[in-house]
């Protein structure tokens, strides 16, 4: 089959798979038919929008056991609670964080906030995250050891502080295996689980996972406060540090304007957090209807040569954030056709981000051989995910 070809048969697979009837299906739009509406109405007639307000603490609560933590602290964006959640796991201006290469810019921009160097790892196939083997061997060619027990990249001198793993697009990465090579090299874990509400690792949210992680709610997750993250931790302290540095750092008083260290305005609203608390209601429904939609497709893809379904690892129950097709090797050449025969005919689809390494700001960093998250970067095809997208209309 040619591209053409090959393009036409996607598209016709994803309509049979798709509702009818509509001009444009998005790769993800979210869903609001729970209490939205009444309890944003009753920010607005208390007047309690801002950072203060019920449903700030009621959200926090409820993302906390949800995710089975003790702690979650939200805050304004993803972006903003991996900014957070790497400086109070004590990285600091020069060190290095480890961080796969395939995926979203926030994951490396929140380490360059702090001034430290992003250092890119490869990624498995399995997972779409760190490859806990691959890290391994390369730790144990570029990792050394200082006076203080702290590891060290022997090739910059410079500290390797953390690692980031990514659960990409809602994919749990293997978890026990990569604490255990961060444990070995006495490093810290902060897991970015942007995209990962709902989805479970052997049977734990996959945000339980390290020293502290972290969650979007932007609109486009599962979920969604219109903008907004959180920071999880099981650490008292930790959690405590969290809400005071995302509070501007103030200290309680009546009356007095008092900070005590340089602070973020990073809390979210409670407007943003009463939206938070109706969409949390539903959470478990919303799952159900992605996992829905991920086994149609995955019926409708099996028989089709020359791609695959992308199926959650064994270990695993995905949330299926995003769904996507990996085009069999051989067959790259045929991505950027798809993608336009797809969104010419309102059914948007998209590739893999770039890899962080290839972006100027970023070309000059440390990175690993990358060939898998090279090769997996070229054969992405991400698809409509809508959790509503599951529904016979």
């Amino acid at each position: 089959m040619n591209k053409e070809g090959f393009a036409q048969e996607i598209l016709s697979r994803l309509q049979e798979v798709l509702p009818q009837g509509r001009d444009f299906i998005a790769l993800h739009e979210p869903s609001f038919e729970g209490s939205e509406w009444e309890k944003v109405k009753t920010c607005l007639d208390s007047g309690w929008v801002s950072y203060a307000g019920e449903y700030v603490k009621e959200f926090d609560g409820a993302l906390a056991a949800y995710c089975g933590v003790k702690h979650a602290i939200c805050v304004n964006s993803g972006t903003s609670a991996l900014h957070i959640a790497l400086m109070l796991a004590g990285v600091r201006d020069g060190d290095e964080v480890l961080v796969p290469a395939l995926t979203f810019v926030a994951s490396a921009n929140a380490i360059s906030y702090l001034g430290a160097v992003p250092h890119f790892i490869d990624s498995d196939e399995k997972t779409l995250g760190i490859s806990p083997e691959k890290l391994e061997s390369y730790l144990g060619d570029i990792a050394d050891s200082n006076e203080k027990g702290e590891c060290v990249n022997k090739n910059t001198g410079r500290r390797i502080a953390t690692i980031v793993p990514v659960h990409v697009f809602g994919h749990p990465c293997d978890m026990d295996k990569i604490g255990r090579v961060a444990g070995d090299y006495n490093i810290d874990v902060v897991t970015d689980s942007a995209e990962s509400l709902g989805s479970l690792y052997k049977g734990k949210q996959a945000g339980s996972f390290g020293k502290l992680a972290i969650l979007s709610f932007n609109g486009n997750k599962t979920i969604t406060t219109g903008g907004g993250g959180a920071i999880l931790t099981d650490d008292d302290e930790l959690a405590e540090q969290a809400r005071h540095i995302t509070t501007v750092a103030k200290t309680k008083h009546p009356w007095k304007f008092m900070h005590d260290r340089v602070g973020y305005n990073y809390r979210m609203p409670n407007l943003n957090a009463a939206l938070g608390c109706a969409q949390l209601e539903r959470m478990d429904h919303f799952v159900a209807q992605k996992r829905t939609l991920a086994d149609k497709y995955e019926e409708k893809f099996v028989d089709m040569e020359g791609l695959s379904f992308f199926k959650e690892p064994e270990f695993a129950k995905s949330n299926y954030w995003l769904n996507a097709l990996l085009l069999d090797e051989g067959n790259e050449d045929a991505l950027e056709n798809i993608l336009e025969t797809t969104n010419e005919n309102g059914i948007m689809t998209r590739p893999a981000w770039d890899l962080m390494n290839t972006l100027p700001m970023y070309a000059d960093c440390p990175s690993m051989d990358l060939e898998r998250s090279e090769a997996l970067a070229k054969r992405l095809l991400n698809i409509p995910s809508s959790a509503f997208l599951a529904k016979t209309e």
